[in-house]
Parts: C-alpha cells; structure tokens; sequence
C-alpha cells in the first residue's frame, strides 16, 4: 500500500510540472504576451515598455522565467496581479469559497440524483423511467450548459419570479438564506450534465453488478430483492463510481467557469475569464496551476479510497 501512495504521488508532481511547463509555455506565447494591458495606454513608447519588461524580467529567455516563477511558486510566492498590485493567493482566496460552494452543490445533487436513476434504471430495465432517463441523458450531453442557463434564467427569473438571476447575493441582504436562494438555479443548471454521466455509469454498474454470481446465489437462497440490492449491487457498483467522482473534477471546474460567467457568480471560472481579457497573467497562471492541484488531488483522494475498499487493487 505505502509503494502504491508513493508512485501516485510522485506521477501526482511531475503531472503537476507538466501542467505548469504547457501553461506558463502557452502563456507567454500568447500574441501580446504578458505586456499586452500596457499597449493599450496611448502615451506608452517602445522605450517605456522595455523598461518595463526589464523591471518584470520578461527580457530574459523563457526558460529562465520560467525557473523563477516556479522557484518562487513552491516557496508559496505566486507572483503579483497586473490589476490591482494584491498577491495572486490573496486573489484567488478570495474567490476559491464561492466555487467550492457551487461545486459541492451540484456535485451532492448530481450523485443523489444520479445514483438513484442510474439504479432505478438497471433494476427496472425497459421501464418508461429507463427510456426517459436514457432520454434525458442523451438530451442533457447534447446541448451546451450555458444555454440550460439562460433557458433557466429566462423561466425561472424573467416569467416566474421564483429565482434571482444571478449574483451570489441581494445587495444589502447578505443572510444565509439569500445566499442559497441564489445558489438554487446555477448548482442545478451545473448539475444536469453531471447527472446525466453519473447516472448512465451507475446504471451500467449496477448492471454489471446483477449478472454476477454471487447476486443469483443470493436470489436463490430466498434473500428478499431490496436487500439484494441494496447490501450486495449497490456496494459493487459504487465501487467504480468512486474513481468516476475523481475524474468529474476539470468538468466540474470547466462547467462551473460557463456557468459563473452565465449567473454572474463571483467563483474562479468569472475570475479567470476577467483576468485573461485584462492580460492579468500571473492570476491566469495561478488559477490555472490551483485547478490543476484541485484535480490531482481529488483523483489521489479517489485512487486511494478505492484501494482502500477494493482490497484486489490494494493487494495488487
């Protein structure tokens, strides 16, 4: 076990430095690079903008950049915001709550709901539920989030009045209960797809689950059918979903970007698009480096919680 958390931590770090290397590379490579906010002030000269270039080192080849940053992200110093002079870690706390926030959310709905069509589906095959779900699935994959949400707002904000349109909260009213008024249409416009993969997955484990053997010998000893399903389907075929839960993750976090940018939700996903069109790269770069840190420790987290369960890969 301690050799199988050893080589997926060491595959963790050297995946984490080659996000950085393509990033920081795409980055620079970027037509304007990072000096590009400047080139929109009228009174910049071509003298002005070496210097400056000079004062943030960006003269230097790129691989020594490079080393620079890195030396000094590991040392917990994630450079400076173009914007607004704050540290890109002060930047980026800031906002990392309102996304974890959302995630979660739609996250908990998403594995709920899931889980229980993906279930009902498989128990009851070629139901009216089963040809929905698979229905819905295909209907949920096929169109873009973004337009769920405007479809959402359209309904829900401008026709019915039920829900706020967006923001995180009503000015002046910063209550808990206004906050999750508000959180009610993006976490479920977030969710929808996620639903639609989670339960197509829970159904085809379950599935795989109920042809095994030890099902039909639990059948044919008279155990009653929803404790079969329940103690002896539903715990295997909850086992590859955990895995599933690690990879949802970059979906999560690219949704959850389309979706803030959508309800005007102050998460990383707005951050990020806010700060790629000032040029602000240092908080890009920061974001960029934090999701992919967030994604490869949920995929640690899932690895290891499945080898601590299924005790053929601990084994193994």
């Amino acid at each position: 076990m301690a050799a199988f958390l050893l080589r997926r931590l060491l595959q963790s770090i050297v995946l984490l430095g080659i996000v950085s290397i393509i990033g920081f590379t795409v980055l620079n490579l970027i037509p304007g690079g990072p000096l590009a906010q400047y080139a929109l002030d009228p009174g910049m000269t071509e003298a002005d903008r070496l210097r400056i270039a000079a004062q943030m080192g960006l003269d230097r080849p790129l691989y020594v950049q490079y080393l620079e940053w890195a030396s000094r992200m590991v040392q917990g110093d994630w450079g400076t915001s173009y914007r607004d002079g704050n540290a890109v870690l002060t930047v980026i706390a800031r906002h990392v709550p309102a996304t974890l926030l959302l995630m979660g959310s739609s996250t908990v709905i998403a594995v709920g709901v899931g889980t229980w069509i993906g279930i009902r589906g498989a128990t009851h095959r070629n139901s009216v539920l089963d040809y929905m779900s698979t229905v819905g699935a295909m209907i949920a994959l096929s169109i873009p989030t973004f337009w769920f949400g405007l479809i959402g707002i359209y309904v829900f904000s401008l026709r019915l009045g039920w829900l706020p349109s967006g923001n995180m909260y009503t000015i002046g009213d910063g209550s808990l209960l206004n906050m999750l008024h508000h959180l009610i249409m993006p976490s479920v416009v977030l969710a929808l797809v996620h639903i639609a993969i989670w339960s197509r997955f829970m159904r085809s484990a379950t599935l795989d689950a109920i042809s095994q053997e030890f099902v039909k010998t639990a059948r044919a000893k008279g155990v009653p059918e929803r404790r079969v399903v329940m103690k002896h389907v539903v715990g295997n075929a909850l086992l590859p979903m955990i895995s599933l839960a690690g990879v949802q993750v970059p979906s999560l976090l690219t949704g959850a970007l389309v979706t803030e940018t959508v309800f005007s939700w102050p998460g990383m996903g707005r951050l990020f698009l806010d700060s790629l069109s000032y040029s602000d790269y240092p908080v890009v770069m920061g974001l960029l480096m934090f999701s992919a840190i967030l994604t490869i420790v949920a995929n640690f987290i899932a690895d290891v919680t499945v080898a601590l369960v299924d005790p053929r890969i601990r084994l193994a």
